[in-house]
């Protein structure tokens, strides 16, 4: 399914994959992973609510947005990057963190900013601002360890402003302070029951935020990442929040 709002066109496609497109612009926040992108994802489980996997090639993002390194992958880059894109990815991506065989950030074939989790830049045209990324060390996405998963300075989420409307993508994180001050139109989190905010917590903070529209993306690729979405899209339209699932 695709969502429309005011003058912009979104697309869930599958983990944290979220296409967005004006009319001079596309841009993608972290696409790929787990087959989404490949056509190789299969549910764990039967009636699941996610975009179904594609073998996925468009390469025609003018900018790419990556929050972290479990986001990070160069072949989904590829993928959806046209030849002159702008790739903006958090500076603390190192290769060496994961057991995965990628390409480092500097080997990729386009325009690469590093940003910190308190940027300001255009890209394309457009303003885009990050915003800190994490769980909270006292909180419940923590290792056996006692470890946040995302720990502080891993990551960030992203605001964009796209012809005129604010989309909020939270990126991997708890709720944090500052995110209810956040001018956003177009509000998309993770509603995933561990590794980020949960459904109860995302609908809290949308009903903080009163944005125009609530997308969630992030939910339901595997099973640590499950959620019920129609439960959370209940709980954030009783509050009076206007609420669409792309699924």
């Amino acid at each position: 399914m695709t969502v429309h709002f005011d003058d912009l066109t979104l697309d869930w496609l599958g983990y944290a994959t979220l296409r967005i497109e004006s009319e001079d612009t596309v841009v993608y926040f972290d696409p790929g992973r787990y087959g989404v992108l490949t056509g190789e994802w299969e549910p764990f489980e039967d009636g699941l609510h996610h975009p179904p996997a594609r073998d996925y090639r468009a390469e025609d993002a003018d900018v790419v947005c990556i929050t972290h390194i479990h986001h990070y992958d160069p072949d989904s880059i590829r993928r959806v990057a046209s030849g002159d894109a702008t790739v903006v990815l958090f500076e603390g991506i190192d290769v060496h963190q994961t057991d995965r065989d990628v390409d480092r950030p500097v080997d990729l074939d386009h325009e690469v900013v590093e940003v910190t989790t308190e940027d300001e830049l255009l890209a394309a045209g457009c303003p885009l601002w990050t915003v800190p990324a994490y769980n909270e060390p006292d909180g419940r996405n923590v290792r056996s360890d006692g470890t946040p998963i995302h720990p502080e300075g891993m990551g960030c989420g992203f605001l964009l402003r796209i012809d005129g409307t604010n989309v909020f993508w939270t990126g991997d994180s708890d709720v944090l302070p500052g995110h209810e001050e956040l001018d956003v139109d177009v509000f998309v989190p993770s509603i995933a029951k561990s590794n980020t905010m949960n459904r109860h917590e995302a609908a809290d903070l949308a009903a903080a935020l009163g944005p125009d529209l609530v997308l969630p993306i992030h939910y339901n690729t595997f099973e640590s990442l499950g959620s019920d979405d129609d439960a959370f899209a209940l709980a954030v339209a009783g509050r009076q929040v206007p609420v669409v699932l792309d699924h």
